[in-house]
């Protein structure tokens, strides 16, 4: 699934930019951010924009 972010750019989101969801885990998307690195973020914060949540 891609989603794409629509909250103000952050240190390691950035503002429409596209993201890969990696995994669905306890309510959250687990993403690559701008950093590199895997965290979990909030549903809330993107749009899906390909796919539907697995």
């Amino acid at each position: 699934m891609k989603i794409k972010y629509k909250l103000e750019s952050c240190v390691s989101l950035t503002n429409g930019q596209i993201y890969e969801v990696l995994s669905v885990e306890e309510g959250c998307y687990r993403i690559v951010d701008d950093t590199g690195e895997d965290y979990l973020f909030m549903p809330e914060d993107f749009e899906i924009v390909e796919g539907t949540e697995k």
